[in-house]
């Protein structure tokens, strides 16, 4: 199966497309947490560090590639 994928534009918000999609897998996490017993204090918190350790680290790497794009 080939895929072509020039013809998809991308993303005008990269970063906030991220954040969404961090805060979706968190909750995500809070659901599977809950669903199979874990104590809800123990999974939210784990819920909330995924999602600012994630944010985090798209935070620095679109920051480095606008730090790349500007150095070129």
């Amino acid at each position: 199966m080939k895929w072509d994928v020039s013809k998809v534009p991308p993303s005008r918000h990269p970063f906030r497309d991220s954040v969404v999609s961090y805060g979706l897998l968190a909750l995500v996490i809070v659901l599977v947490g809950g669903i199979t017993g874990g104590g809800w204090m123990r999974t939210v918190l784990a819920a909330a560090a995924f999602f600012v350790a994630a944010t985090a680290w798209s935070w620095w790497r679109s920051g480095r590639r606008h730090e790349d794009e500007r150095v070129r």
